[in-house]
């Protein structure tokens, strides 16, 4: 299992390239986030409640994907614009998560951060995954990096999420924790990187 002093390289190597990356990215977010205001018609950087490490919950960035829109029978619903469905695509609307990086909400590699309800309620062995911070990519967020695709396929997306994803992430990410090494973090991220492309 990954141990204190493994857990403080890993937290330096997060802050040295963040630092090298900020002054990168920090004009082409707030370009995304501009062009994402206008074309959703709401503030185009918006922030959701996610589990971070021992299951305390953290506000985690991304920019607009989604506009509200009206339908006939009077309800709202979400749905993502084409500029919306090509930054889910190229992962761009996830770029703002570099300032949680930062902050130290997450790490670049790690377990990806999930809405209350499924790390949060961990127990046994499985809440190995908690001891480390959620991250940008991870060996789970590589396999399923087409998950929304997969579940559109499904009769019952919220079903077989909860029954044949989210298992088989559980077991993947203990996997991280445990075999953890410098090495696969930055093969993680390479393999993020040419999969964005």
């Amino acid at each position: 299992m990954i141990t204190k002093t493994q857990s403080i390289l890993k937290r330096l190597f997060d802050l040295v390239l963040s630092l090298i990356l900020l002054p990168m990215l920090i004009v082409p977010i707030f370009v995304l986030i501009l062009i994402a205001t206008i074309d959703t018609g709401q503030w185009g950087l918006f922030s959701q409640l996610r589990v971070g490490q021992h299951a305390k919950f953290f506000k985690i960035y991304k920019i607009r994907t989604l506009k509200n829109d009206v339908h006939q029978l009077g309800h709202l619903e979400k749905s993502a614009t084409e500029f919306g469905s090509f930054l889910r695509r190229t992962k761009l609307d996830e770029l703002p998560q570099l300032f949680n990086v930062i902050r130290g909400d997450m790490s670049f590699v790690g377990p990806r951060p999930d809405i209350p309800g499924f790390a949060d309620v961990l127990d046994g062995e499985d809440s190995i995954i908690l001891k480390v911070k959620p991250g940008i990519t991870g060996p789970a967020t590589l396999k399923y990096k087409n998950e929304e695709a997969l579940l559109a396929l499904q009769d019952d997306p919220e079903t077989y999420n909860r029954t044949i994803i989210w298992p088989d992430k559980v077991k993947i990410n203990k996997n991280y924790v445990q075999t953890w090494s410098f090495y696969l973090d930055l093969r993680h991220i390479l393999k993020s990187i040419v999969n964005s492309k």
